[in-house]
C-alpha cells in the first residue's frame, strides 16, 4: 500500500462538478491499481472507480458510470476523479488508495475488497452535494 493524499472536495449544488486529486508517495507507480472510494454517514465504504496505472484500464461502480471519470498522470504520481452531474446521494467522504497489481484484471476485485479494509486510509476529502 502506498501513502496517498486526497484533495479537491467541496460543496456544490446538484448537477455541479468537482475534480478530486490523489497524490501518491511513490518513486514510480508502474502496475498499480489506483482507486477512489467513498463512505457516507451510517453507510459502508464502497469502491467508486479504479484505474490500472500500467494500461489506463478503468472500472466504475454502476452508481457513477457515465458521470464520473478516473484518470491518471503517472509523471505526477497522481490520479484524478472528475465528477459531473453530481447528486445529493454522492455526498460522502472520498478516499483514495493504491496497491501494486500484476494485471488490470485484478483491479475490479481489488476495488471491492479494498473497500472492506478497516485501516490504512488517509484523511479523505469531503464532497457535499445539496439539492
Amino acid at each position: 500500500q502506498v501513502p496517498v493524499v486526497e484533495s479537491g472536495g467541496g460543496s456544490v449544488q446538484a448537477g455541479g462538478s468537482l475534480r478530486l486529486s490523489c497524490k501518491a508517495s511513490a518513486y514510480r507507480l508502474d502496475n498499480y491499481c489506483m482507486g477512489w472510494f467513498r463512505q457516507a454517514p451510517d453507510k459502508e465504504r464502497e469502491g467508486v472507480a479504479v484505474i490500472y496505472s500500467g494500461t489506463g484500464t478503468t472500472t466504475y461502480a454502476d452508481s457513477v458510470k457515465g458521470r464520473f471519470t478516473i484518470s491518471q498522470d503517472n509523471a505526477k504520481n497522481t490520479a484524478y476523479l472528475q465528477m459531473s452531474s453530481l447528486k445529493p446521494e454522492d455526498t460522502a467522504m472520498y478516499y483514495c488508495a493504491a496497491d501494486q497489481a500484476t494485471s488490470p484484471l485484478l483491479c475490479s476485485g481489488w476495488l471491492r475488497g479494498r473497500a472492506n479494509d478497516e485501516k490504512d486510509w488517509g484523511q479523505g476529502t469531503q464532497v457535499t452535494v445539496s439539492s
